[in-house]
């Protein structure tokens, strides 16, 4: 299991830069005009976990494997991407496969970077990107309906799904999102989804995009992202995209180091992943031998069975136990054999539910 993030946001936002920094590759071009990106770049990247290196630092592995994200840099959208305007909703199609969305919003002046809408507007530019999705989940949505209309005088409860899926119809004709509709709990709804992946009814994290000035104080570009997103109930995480990728060539020190000159706090990926995870409801929990030191992600809730069919589903299918010690004994104790002579190794059967940072090892029959 992992998580991907799909970044949208108008042309000369900064999109692409904020890309090529999170991913530490060049693959995006980063040009000043529009669609300057043309296919959806995608890259899998590290998930920052410091506590692998401190268990590895224990356990002396031959290898330190992370969990990963894939990020995926959409091509910027414009208004009436829905209807084909720009690059077209082809791009609004590469936003279904993203379990979160990333909207890079320009918070700040330069005459020398041109903006698609000839001004500085960053609620104006959320308000565009968010109709555009709104629109082609109506578009999406209107040939459900005509399908299900059919199928209503054939199938068994179809006819509820219908119902369901005109009330959301109007919903989103109203200019408001899947994500706000009152039926979103329903059955119906949810298989709807599924099926459909409304864009309009995914997480969104707004990435506040600053001048290196902008990220000692809030400018007043930040400050209405940061109301607009406590009314949406996202997250707003405010970076300097430029900054970012003057970091690629750096070591983890320098980085650590520069950030700490502009007054410290995690790199905008670390936040990213960390809302993103938080986001989904994901945790990490981690094996540990002398082969490898290794993060897995699991959905929190995930009882022991299920995080072991991560690694492998015969895992799961013949799970017997598994032998569990917490992150912080395992560093305490300085390792298995110490923590399980202490007494901090426990032996978790099938209902045991995996806490972030567990280090585990399944016992299972082949």
């Amino acid at each position: 299991m992992g998580l991907s993030i799909g970044i949208v946001g108008l042309p000369n936002v900064g999109k692409s830069t904020t890309f090529n920094a999170l991913t530490k590759t060049q693959n995006a071009q980063a040009a000043n005009y529009p669609f300057c990106t043309i296919e959806p770049n995608k890259a899998v990247v590290s998930v920052p976990d410091e506590r692998l290196l401190e268990l590895a630092k224990i356990v002396n592995p031959q290898r330190i494997l992370h969990s990963q994200v894939e990020f995926v840099d959409i091509a910027g959208l414009v208004r009436g991407a829905s209807k084909g305007e720009g690059l077209g909703n082809q791009f609004l199609a590469n936003i279904k496969e993203a379990d979160v969305i990333l909207h890079i919003v320009r918070c700040f002046e330069d005459s020398d970077i041109t903006h698609v809408e000839n001004r500085i507007d960053p609620i104006g530019d959320i308000e565009i990107i968010e109709l555009e999705l709104i629109l082609a989940d109506i578009a999406t949505l209107q040939k459900r309906i005509a399908k299900l209309e059919r199928e209503s005088k054939a199938q068994k409860g179809a006819n509820a799904m219908l119902e369901v899926a005109k009330d959301l119809l109007t919903h989103l004709e109203s200019g408001k999102s899947a994500k706000s509709f009152c039926s979103c709990d329903t059955q119906e709804f949810l298989t709807l989804d599924k099926e459909l992946r409304f864009l309009s009814n995914k997480e969104v994290i707004f990435g506040a995009n600053v001048d290196e000035e902008g990220l000692c104080v809030d400018n007043e570009f930040v400050k209405q992202v940061r109301e607009y997103g406590a009314g949406q109930g996202s997250e707003v995480i405010k970076l300097c995209a430029k900054i970012e990728e003057d970091m690629v060539g750096m070591s983890d020190e320098e980085r650590k180091e520069f950030l700490q000159e502009l007054g410290g706090g995690d790199s905008g990926l670390a936040q990213i992943i960390r809302v993103g995870f938080a986001k989904l409801g994901l945790i990490s929990y981690f094996t540990a031998g002398v082969q490898e030191v290794r993060s897995w992600t699991i959905k929190k809730g995930d009882k022991a069975p299920q995080a072991a069919g991560v690694i492998h589903k015969d895992f799961e299918k013949g799970f017997i136990r598994a032998e569990t010690i917490s992150y912080e004994d395992f560093i305490k104790y300085g390792g298995e054999q110490k923590a399980k002579e202490a007494g901090a190794m426990r032996s978790e059967g099938k209902d045991y539910i995996v806490q972030d940072g567990d280090v585990m090892h399944f016992r299972f029959n082949v």
